[in-house]
């Protein structure tokens, strides 16, 4: 068996989802687009396995059927916080998500004054000390 032609389709298969995820903003076309790469390793396991099966037998057959447990594994986590995020947000769109709880703008927290005499207090700022 020639397997040129299943290790071609899956180089081109992984290739569309790379594309997919660095290109798509939507969350639920990035989704897409990671099982369809999970979809092209699954081919090159399958295809593999039945070329060289002297190593070890079936043991791409296995692999595969592992990558396709995590893939619905993926797909459960991932739509579920596709749907969290369109509950709080009303969109999926990725560049909309912040990951910071603070916008990076704001500048950072005030510091917590422990001492009780405010923030231009003599204790705080250490003049008039003595």
């Amino acid at each position: 068996m020639r397997p040129v032609i299943p290790y071609v389709t899956a180089a081109i298969l992984f290739g569309l989802g790379v594309y997919g995820v660095l290109r798509r903003r939507n969350a639920v076309l990035v989704l897409m687009a990671v099982e369809l790469m999970l979809n092209a390793v699954n081919l090159l396991l399958v295809t593999a396995d039945s070329t060289t099966r002297a190593a070890l037998p079936h043991g791409g057959q296995v692999f595969a059927l592992f990558v396709i447990v995590i893939a619905a594994a993926e797909v459960g986590v991932g739509l579920a916080i596709v749907l969290q995020l369109y509950r709080l947000r009303g969109s999926v769109a990725l560049d909309e998500v912040t990951l910071h709880e603070h916008p990076p703008d704001e500048g950072p927290e005030p510091a917590v004054d422990t001492t009780g005499t405010g923030p231009t207090g003599s204790a705080a700022s250490g003049v008039g000390a003595r």
